[in-house]
């Protein structure tokens, strides 16, 4: 019964799908007109960490506080 399912399945999914669009994307790539340096990288991964990390620190740090029942 599965077999004839999924071979039911796989005929009938394309004609309800009807005709789809494809899209592509037009990549193009060169070099970068300016270099980042070596401070810029360090203080963009600084901001992206405690943006990332900041949040769930303070709520694991305060963890206790929001077990009370008041």
């Amino acid at each position: 019964m599965p077999g004839l399912l999924r071979t039911v399945a796989s005929r009938v999914a394309p004609v309800m799908r009807g005709h789809t669009v494809t899209q592509t994307a037009n990549l193009y790539t060169r070099p970068a007109k300016e270099k980042i340096g070596t401070f810029e990288t360090a203080v963009a991964m600084g901001v992206f960490s405690a943006a990332i990390l900041g949040p769930s620190g303070w709520i694991l740090a305060h963890l206790e506080d929001y077990k009370k029942k008041e």
